[in-house]
């Protein structure tokens, strides 16, 4: 058996378990320690359990604990090079990483357990970027949580995904007629920014595989989105193209600050 679990999936900071029934990793840590052993507690997890982190990019909402999870309890933070001198630059790290740290090479594919995970480029403006591709007893975890748009590299591996974590951040009239500064609403709508729900429903659409089982989507705003909202836009345009959600895929959208079940 495998769990996968959204511990939460927002601005306000982004975590996701991926595990068998003895042990898991966990996929960025950008909320409190206190919250992350809390909620695995409540899934009957133990923090020793966990084998390793992995972080997409140094954006705080991906990091905020990662510094506790690594030099306090020894558990090693993987990613790329760029990416950790990124963390270690961070103002929300008070607890700088050294012991922990191990370096990923983008799509040089490493074993941890029964993990076999692929780390690879998504467009966004961290300091580096990645999705991750993550394979355990036969099952595909695609994990693309901040990305302005979906490159011909993210569509490879999202094509491997019997289960997909993919983000629809914002509804684009939403953020056009919403509070945001224009040089923000800017940055998010562009390339290296986030995607909108027009924008995942459109790619999916045209692109959804077969063996796709399951999509979570992630990383929504609060201020620009609605998580029915969401939901109904990548509902509408797969109908449209005749895969029905609940028969043909299963459908998500994660909350920000509750976790999935």
């Amino acid at each position: 058996k495998v769990r996968f679990i959204s511990l939460a999936s927002g601005r306000r900071g982004d975590c996701y378990y991926l595990g068998t029934e003895t042990y898991g990793i966990l996929i960025d840590a950008g909320i409190g320690i206190r919250t992350i052993k809390k909620t695995l507690k409540d899934y009957n997890i133990l923090m020793d359990s966990i084998r390793a982190v992995f972080i997409t990019h140094d954006h705080a909402d991906h990091i905020k604990a990662v510094g506790n999870l690594g030099e306090k309890m020894n558990i090693p933070v993987y990613t790329t090079a760029r990416i950790h001198a990124g963390i270690n630059r961070s103002y929300c790290m008070t607890e700088k990483l050294s012991s922990s740290v191990r370096y990923l090479e983008k799509q040089e594919p490493m074993t941890l357990e029964d993990f076999h995970i692929e780390s690879f480029e998504v467009p966004h403006d961290g300091t580096d970027n990645v999705g991750y591709c993550i394979e355990i007893g036969g099952k595909v975890f695609s994990f693309l949580t901040d990305l302005g748009e979906i490159t011909p590299t993210a569509a490879h591996y999202i094509s491997k995904a019997h289960y997909l974590i993919l983000e629809a951040n914002y509804d684009e009239e939403m953020l056009k007629m919403g509070p945001y500064p224009q040089y923000l609403k800017e940055r998010i709508a562009s390339k290296t920014g986030h995607m909108s729900n027009s924008d995942t429903a459109e790619f999916l659409a045209e692109n959804i595989t077969e063996h796709l089982r399951y999509i979570w989507l992630c990383h929504l705003s609060k201020d620009n989105n609605h998580p029915e909202l969401a939901y109904k836009t990548v509902e509408w345009k797969l109908k449209n193209k005749g895969v029905l959600v609940g028969k043909d895929v299963q459908l998500l959208a994660l909350k920000r600050n509750t976790p999935s079940e």
